[in-house]
C-alpha cells in the first residue's frame, strides 16, 4: 500500500474480494466494484496476490502426491504466425504441484511451482525441497521420477491403465488442477507465462484455507502484506538501470 493513492477502504475491500472468490475474480471486475481504473484494480491486484505467497519452511509429510500440468492456449486458437510446429504441450508453461493429502483434522494443502522444464533434475528437486524425506510419494509414469525411490516410499500408478490402485492415486491434484484451469480460463482468460506464478499463489492460499470462512481467510491475508513490497515498474519489468 506504500504511497498508494487508491484510499485504504479500497484496498480492503479488494482483498476481501480476491480472498472471497472461488474461482477469482478479473481486474475489470475490480475496477467496476472499487471505482478505480481497470490499470490501478490489474495493479492492486497483483499487489494483493503477493502478500498471499506462502513462505513456510514446514515440508510435507505423509502421503504426499505429486504431479504436472500444462497452462496455456490451445494450439488450434492460436493466430497462424505464432501456432507450433508440433502439438499437445508445446508454447505451454509446465507447472508441478505437490498435495500432502488430508490427515485427521488437517486438511489438505498445495504447494505449486512453475518450471522451465519437466526434467528429473526439475522435478525431483522441488519434491526433495518441499517434501520430508521417507514420506511416502505418490506420482504418476513420467520417467522425470525414476530414483525417487532412494529417498522416499514412491509409489507409481500408470494412467495408461488405471487412475487408481487403493490410496496409490494423484486424482486430489487432479482435482485441483480442474478448479485452477476453470480459474484462469472463466475468470482471467489469458495469464503470461512471467505473471503465472502470482496467480498459482492465489489459488492455492484459497485451497489451502478453504476450511476457514470469507472472514477468517481475509483476517490471515491482512498480515501478510507486511514486508512485502512491489511496484509497477518491477511488475511490468520496467525497472530503470539508472542510478536513484
Amino acid at each position: 500500500m506504500e504511497d498508494s493513492p487508491i484510499s485504504l477502504d479500497k484496498w480492503l475491500v479488494g482483498m476481501w474480494l480476491i480472498t472471497s472468490a472461488k474461482n477469482g475474480i478479473s481486474s475489470y471486475e475490480l475496477h467496476r466494484t472499487l471505482g478505480i481504473t481497470q490499470k490501478s484494480a490489474w495493479f492492486l491486484s497483483h499487489r494483493i496476490r503477493l502478500a498471499l505467497q506462502n513462505g513456510t519452511i514446514e515440508k510435507m509429510s505423509g502421503r504426499v502426491e505429486s504431479d504436472e500440468t500444462f497452462i496455456g492456449g490451445r494450439d488450434r486458437f492460436r493466430h497462424k504466425g505464432k501456432k507450433q510446429v508440433t502439438s499437445g504441450w508445446k508454447g505451454k508453461t509446465p507447472v508441478q504441484g505437490l498435495l500432502e493429502r488430508t490427515t485427521g483434522s488437517k486438511a489438505s494443502r498445495v504447494k505449486l511451482t512453475v518450471l522451465k522444464t519437466t526434467r528429473n533434475h526439475e522435478v525431483q528437486g522441488n519434491v526433495r525441497e518441499y517434501v520430508l524425506k521417507g514420506s511416502e510419494l505418490h506420482t504418476d509414469a513420467l520417467r522425470s521420477y525414476i530414483g525417487m525411490n532412494k529417498d522416499y516410499a514412491h509409489q507409481v500408478i500408470d494412467h495408461a491403465i488405471c487412475y487408481a490402485k487403493g490410496h496409490v492415486h494423484t486424482n486430489g491434484l487432479e482435482n485441483f488442477w480442474c478448479l485452477l484451469k476453470r480459474t484462469i480460463k472463466g475468470t482471467y482468460v489469458n495469464c503470461e507465462p512471467f505473471h503465472l506464478f502470482r496467480y498459482l499463489d492465489e489459488q492455492a492460499f484459497r485451497f489451502n484455507e478453504r476450511k476457514l470462512t470469507d472472514s477468517e481467510r481475509f483476517l490471515k491475508a491482512i498480515p501478510a502484506i507486511i514486508g512485502r513490497h512491489l511496484t509497477y515498474k518491477g511488475l511490468t519489468g520496467k525497472l530503470s538501470l539508472e542510478p536513484s
